[in-house]
């Protein structure tokens, strides 16, 4: 038998991104913080780049050219218009505070001066970014286990350790999983405080309630409680006191803080009966090309690094632009779907879906997908992340459609008029719901309620007799 040999040419095409294209890109999944950074660094190392001291705002009609040529720039990939602003008489918003330290960052610091092995600290920092912002570890350690690459041969004795140690540290509570464990840990530290007065007796009995008896003492009757327990009224009361004492949100004080500190890309406004968007100034780099540089490299033929500062510079400027174009087409076209919501609020959100705006405005998903991640809207109800404008149709009772959002907002709404002695268990918000025509399954309620950070009915309970405010 003889082979045979061939030659066989094929095309194909392949979007080549290119350095340009690539910045593109990146700057526009970045935050107005990250980018402000990306920015302030670049005007370090580059000598030709200048912030300006005025500029002008470009008015709707730049707009709609500006994006038919970027469009044909970005391909499939990326596109838009170039930005617009408010009119000259609007007040621009605040500018953008300084970011506090993070919870994340002060268990970091204080795992830095442990003498945990690098091992160990690897293992702990990835617990540490794992924590909600009630300073709650969500994620099972089997979870996480399983997640972690075979080749690193972690075991679960070694999270276990990790997390023992991510316990041990400041605010008392922090990495706990679940209520009970949480007041355990600061009992367990209170305990070992030199400072405190109270007896042996009643930490025991505190930590027993905390443990096995949360849902007994949610419902109030001490007399009940007492009897389960074998106790003293006296020991019972201190023992609740000291329960009193205890934060059930050991992050609360960082989550707090972060909320402050969103300042947003796009201001909805109202003009002539339309919802308008529009780029916040603040927000935005006024950069150029220095005259100075600029004057010399027109007078005589620059140098290559010259040549390539120029075009590092002038690149980084048309990037910055074009990630507010972008910006400002698909927030635009969010207000135009959702000029119920401005009128009405949450409860009028429709369903949306990216695939809508990316078809509309012919550009790919992922485009979307980065111009609306950490990308926040100033609302007549609030400052909104443009991500939460996007959700699957549920369809109401009379063959209308909400969105999931809508359905999230009056669960929160329905828990907030809840009684705290009696709040709503899912199968009764799935009856609450019905009412407003909006038939769902316990299940899907459930999962709703937990999208939106409401604990179960049973520790809301709990939280209301520990004299504790809700965690929504």
């Amino acid at each position: 038998m003889h082979s045979r040999q061939s030659l066989e040419l094929r095309q194909h095409q392949q979007l080549a991104l290119t350095p340009q294209l690539q910045q593109s890109i990146k700057f526009l999944q970045l935050s107005a913080h990250e980018l402000e950074l990306e920015v302030a660094q670049a005007l370090l190392d580059n000598p030709m780049l200048e912030r300006e001291e005025e500029y002008d705002i470009v008015g709707p009609d730049a707009v709609a050219d500006e994006a038919q040529s970027l469009d044909e720039q970005w391909m499939s990939v990326e596109g838009g218009s170039r930005t617009s602003g408010n009119q000259a008489d609007d007040e621009p918003m605040r500018p953008e505070a300084a970011l506090e330290e993070t919870l994340q960052e002060h268990l970091q610091q204080q795992l830095r001066v442990t003498r945990a092995s690098p091992r160990d600290m690897a293992l702990v920092s990835i617990l540490i970014e794992e924590l909600d912002d009630k300073g709650y570890l969500p994620t099972s350690l089997d979870d996480m286990l399983a997640c972690l690459p075979p080749e690193l041969e972690v075991d679960l004795d070694e999270l276990h350790a990790a997390l023992a140690l991510l316990q041990s540290f400041d605010p008392a509570g922090v990495g706990a999983r679940t209520l009970d464990e949480c007041l355990c840990l600061q009992l367990a530290q209170l305990a070992r405080s030199p400072d405190h007065a109270l007896p042996d007796e009643v930490f025991q009995l505190a930590r027993e309630i905390a443990k096995a008896h949360l849902p007994l003492l949610a419902s109030g009757n001490l007399a009940r409680l007492r009897a389960a327990l074998g106790c003293e009224q006296e020991i019972l009361k201190a023992a609740h006191g000291l329960l009193l004492q205890l934060e059930p949100r050991p992050g609360r004080h960082w989550a707090t803080k972060l909320a402050d500190y969103i300042t947003p890309d796009v201001l909805i406004r109202k003009v002539r009966n339309r919802w308008v968007a529009s780029v916040n100034p603040v927000i935005m780099p006024k950069l150029r090309v220095n005259s100075v540089y600029q004057e010399m490299l027109d007078e005589a033929p620059p140098a290559p690094a010259m040549h390539s500062q120029l075009q590092q510079a002038q690149g980084l400027i048309k990037s910055v632009n074009q990630r507010f174009v972008t910006i400002l087409r698909v927030a635009q076209a969010v207000v135009d779907k959702q000029q119920d919501y401005f009128e009405r609020g949450v409860g009028a959100m429709r369903p949306l879906l990216l695939r809508d705006i990316a078809q509309e405005l012919d550009l790919h998903e992922s485009t979307i997908s980065r111009a609306t991640k950490h990308k926040y809207a100033q609302t007549p109800w609030g400052v909104i992340e443009l991500r939460r404008f996007f959700g699957a149709a549920l369809q109401t009772e009379d063959g209308a459609s909400t969105s999931a959002t809508a359905v999230r907002s009056l669960i929160v709404k329905l828990v907030s008029q809840e009684s705290g002695k009696k709040p709503l268990s899912d199968n009764q918000l799935a009856a609450k719901l019905a009412e407003h025509g909006i038939v769902i399954a316990r299940r899907t309620v459930a999962k709703y309620r937990e999208a939106a950070g409401i604990e179960p009915a049973i520790l809301r309970k709990a939280r209301a007799a520990l004299g504790a405010p809700p965690a929504v």
